[in-house]
């Protein structure tokens, strides 16, 4: 299985950390690129940031258009149907990238997965199913769609999780937000769930959370 193509942006010549950030449906990795600079992270954090293009694929619920997706989605209802082998071949392809950065000497607790909607889907499914301890967790106006069938890593039963959620999301209500969030902290997970004024997207006061939860994975 070949690497995903993405976009790498470092933050020091030596960096001694990774974040893994997921796009969400219809986007690629240019997506997120943006944000690395609007953080404002310490000059002392020397991060690698890779932000992962996924493959094109016909998505049922834009009436099989082919477009940048993790998997399939076959129905955009609170259930949210979705093509479970497939995002497992995108959580394979994940598993792949951290154990690059694990091949390039990266600690896997300085490893940080975050992902937005359908990416913070795959981030879940790599995230808490990984057989080496990580940084921790960043799910954005997202939902666990393998909570029913993910088997859960020991490694990971301390992972660090953060969850942001839109108030008004018209994509992925925020009941999907909560409803991650009830079942790690019934996993015993220890969550911060964050809710913000807006649609399904990014906005500035959650930038700035977005910074101190990094700052806050990686230790520093």
């Amino acid at each position: 299985m070949s690497l995903l193509p993405a976009i790498e942006l470092e933050t020091s010549s030596r960096p001694d950390g990774a974040i893994i950030w997921l796009h969400g449906l219809g986007a690629d990795g240019s997506d997120f690129a943006p944000i690395v600079p609007e953080l404002q992270l310490p000059a002392d954090m020397g991060i690698r940031f890779i932000f992962p293009h996924a493959p094109a694929m016909a998505v049922t619920v834009n009436n099989g258009y082919v477009m940048p997706a993790w998997f399939d989605v076959l129905d955009m209802t609170i259930n949210r149907r979705v093509d479970t082998a497939q995002l497992l071949v995108s959580a394979a392809k994940i598993n792949q990238l951290v154990d690059r950065e694990l091949a390039r000497g990266i600690d896997s607790r300085r490893i940080v997965l975050a992902g937005f909607s359908q990416g913070g889907a795959v981030a879940y499914q790599v995230s808490l199913a990984c057989s080496a301890p990580l940084g921790g967790l960043l799910a954005m106006s997202t939902y666990f769609a393998t909570s029913d069938s993910i088997v859960l890593s020991e490694a990971n039963r301390r992972l660090p999780i953060e969850i942001h959620h839109g108030i008004y999301d018209p994509v992925v209500p925020l009941a999907l937000g909560h409803r991650a969030d009830e079942y790690l902290r019934g996993q015993g997970y220890e969550v911060v769930f964050r809710s913000y004024p807006m649609d399904h997207s990014v906005c500035p006061e959650q930038i700035t959370h977005i910074a101190q939860a990094l700052i806050r994975f990686l230790g520093r």
